[in-house]
């Protein structure tokens, strides 16, 4: 591929990518000092303004980068801080997801732009790069704003970089988002390279997601399935049912499968006048928790159990729940600022509900648990593939290493589950990963640990009987395998299992 069509030669020393032979040194990027990325001396300068909600964007993507923070949780505190209005609130959390989602993609764009690979880009410059590529190649936000604003934040940010940042976002910005792509797909080594850089996912979790959906025999969905990754979510709301609301569809848009789930034009405004009766919550962590609360008709004096309840959306619904049928929720979180939470989401709910702070896998052996539970929603820790529209960091954090401590965490739960679970009562194995070895895998475990002791219940039919609608599921029984490119939710997964009785009936 010739400069030319990139946007035409190198000027100023950018240097041009070879195919063969590597990449050349170029002048406007080499070491300067300590610093790496940079085009000159240092230079002290700033502009006058630089619009707030870019800088919101830029500082919540360097806590995700070097403090591990999650966007989802730091955004919406810094917006509030900023005082931003709801446009610019909008265009920093656009700015804020969608560099996140297309990193990958935007990584590799920069690094043909800029002609060096990204670990050899000052870590802040690299951050702007990736938001005014975003800006450049999947918004509607003109080419001068697109790069001046960059440019802006470079001044204030990372002020070594600027003529570095500017000389990139003009390459960048002489080709379209189809041209940039197009050339990436022509370096591409194999089909998964390829999707790995067309749709921005690590190629270990394109691999796990093609095998989970090759599992349901439909593994021509994977592009659908990572493209879906990539777009804004509906912000879907739950309303806790038996607490005096209105019907969801009086409230807003009914959703198509939970039956206390809707959409609204402002929902923001909804949870706010609410007291915390109308909560932001996926669709398929509804039916997640409503699988277990509806499996079978409740008995007053029920006690149930949420084993990893934080942050505290399903034990709100379960609290609710609860409620409604006289039993008692119980849950259980073992990082304190989580439990807080926990016990925030549940003060909606006129009732106690004792939240315990502990490591779930001695839940058996604490007081609270004497007699067991009737229901327990084991809600365990995974890789998060199946969030990954709404924790887009989550792809760049995870590790195929990561799985094996997970499943084996996650054993090791269900093991503790088990163990405090009354004989009859149902156990609900729900993860927000596809990966089958979180799933399929971690269940068979449990299956074959506790042979004779668990029996699977008709998970498929328990979900159909609770949506609104019929989900378009892949047929096995015992399990529910939701996707956000079928079912518009995050890729949950549901069993149900039962405790059988001392006589194994």
């Amino acid at each position: 591929m010739s400069d030319e069509r990139r946007g035409g030669p190198r000027q100023g020393g950018e240097g041009g990518r070879q195919r063969h032979g590597g990449r050349q040194g170029g002048g406007s990027g080499g070491r300067q000092g300590d610093r790496r990325g940079g085009s000159g001396p240092r230079r002290q300068t700033s502009r006058n303004y630089v619009a707030l909600s870019r800088i919101v964007a830029l500082e919540v993507l360097q806590a995700v980068r070097d403090d591990e923070a999650y966007a989802n949780l730091l955004l919406p505190v810094r917006i509030e801080r900023a005082k931003l209005d709801r446009a610019d609130a909008g265009l920093a959390t656009e700015l804020t997801y969608g560099t996140l989602r297309r990193r990958g993609t935007y990584d590799a764009i920069i690094e043909l732009a800029a002609d060096r690979p990204t670990d050899r880009i000052d870590p802040d410059a690299l951050d702007i790069l990736r938001l005014g590529v975003h800006q450049l190649l999947s918004m509607r936000v003109p080419t001068h704003a697109a790069v001046d604003e960059s440019v802006g934040l470079a001044h204030k940010f990372a002020p070594w970089a600027t003529g570095f940042v500017n000389a990139v976002l003009r390459t960048v910005s002489r080709s379209t988002a189809e041209q940039w792509e197009t050339w990436l797909a022509e370096d591409a080594l194999d089909e998964d390279g390829r999707l790995s850089v067309l749709t921005s996912h690590p190629e270990w979790i394109i691999r796990a997601l093609r095998a989970a959906l090759d599992r349901e025999g439909r593994g021509e969905e994977i592009r659908d399935l990572l493209d879906a990754d990539n777009a804004s979510p509906r912000v879907n709301l739950v309303a806790l049912p038996g607490l005096g609301l209105p019907e969801p569809a009086e409230l807003g848009t009914a959703d198509s499968y939970s039956p206390v789930g809707f959409t609204a034009a402002d929902p923001l405004d909804l949870v706010a006048g609410h007291e915390g009766r109308v909560r932001v919550q996926d669709e398929g962590s509804q039916l997640a928790a409503l699988a277990l609360s509806r499996a079978t008709p409740v008995r007053p004096g029920e006690r149930w159990l949420d084993l990893c309840a934080g942050p505290g959306g399903k034990a709100a619904l379960l609290a609710a729940e609860a409620l409604a049928g006289g039993a008692v929720l119980v849950s259980n979180e073992a990082v304190p600022v989580r439990a807080d939470l926990v016990r925030n989401a549940l003060a909606a709910v006129p009732s106690e509900h004792p939240v315990l702070v502990g490591d779930g896998r001695a839940i058996a052996d604490v007081p609270e648990s004497a007699g067991g539970y009737d229901r327990i929603l084991l809600d365990a820790p995974c890789t998060g593939l199946g969030a990954l529209r709404r924790r887009p960091e989550a792809r760049w954090r995870k590790a195929p290493t990561d799985v094996p401590e997970l499943t084996k965490l996650q054993g090791e739960l269900v093991d503790a589950a088990i163990a405090a679970l009354k004989p009859g009562g149902i156990l609900a194995y729900v993860t927000c990963s596809p990966h089958t070895a979180e799933t399929f895998g971690s269940l068979g475990g449990a299956l074959a640990r506790h042979a004779g002791v668990l029996e699977q219940l008709p998970t498929a039919e328990v979900v159909q009987g609770v949506a609104n609608t019929e989900l378009d599921l892949a047929g096995d029984p015992f399990t529910v395998q939701l996707w956000p490119h079928r079912h518009g939710t995050d890729a949950m997964f549901i069993a149900l299992l039962r405790k059988r009785d001392v006589a194994g009936s």
